[in-house]
């Protein structure tokens, strides 16, 4: 009798060991392409092709003093030989420190370009993480996670992925931002 209490406790004990009594809560996960989203986002594309007219502006100038230098550069390789050596000398000298500024100022133009858009992109990538963050409290996700360039996810399903409808949304936001602006725009004229 002993024995088969004994057994009754420990079969017991083994029954209830094996019964889990912590709940597993689910999580509501998704990801976003952020490069998918750099890439068709209206917004982004707006920027993109703000700096692309201004770089071609800035450029057509600078090409300009380029193709001066360039008639300074043939004209001095006609006239050297007649001018004579000292004039030579004196005018390549004027022309190197040309070709220098050119230099420089198509790099200060570069800089320039990169550093506008940079700090614009900045601001649209934070613009866009709180709307990302906004609309994870709305649909109650615990993570939203990005993958693309600087990726963190190796790995995830097709299912979680919410990019489209968070490139829609913010489209969609902008497209209406856009309406707006040009709308008051043209009451004020």
């Amino acid at each position: 009798m002993k024995k088969t209490v004994i057994l009754f406790v420990f079969a017991l004990a083994i029954v209830s060991c094996n019964k889990t009594t912590t709940e597993t809560k689910e999580f509501k996960t998704a990801y976003i392409d952020t490069s998918k989203l750099m890439e068709e986002s209206i917004e982004a594309k707006d920027i993109e092709a703000k700096y692309k007219e201004k770089s071609k502006v800035m450029g057509s100038q600078l090409e300009a003093e380029v193709n001066k230098f360039k008639s300074e550069a043939a004209s001095f390789k006609d006239n050297a030989q007649k001018n004579g050596e000292a004039w030579a000398q004196q005018k390549g000298t004027e022309l190197q420190k040309k070709e220098q500024q050119l230099n420089y100022a198509q790099q200060a133009m570069l800089q320039q370009l990169q550093q506008e858009s940079g700090v614009e992109m900045d601001s649209l990538v934070k613009k866009y993480r709180k709307i990302i963050k906004d609309y994870g409290k709305e649909k109650g996700y615990e993570y939203i996670y990005g993958t693309g360039e600087s990726a963190s996810i190796l790995y995830a399903k097709d299912s979680y992925d919410i990019s489209k409808e968070i490139i829609k949304m913010i489209n969609d936001k902008y497209k209406s931002t856009d309406k707006k602006e040009e709308t008051s725009k043209a009451e004020n004229k």
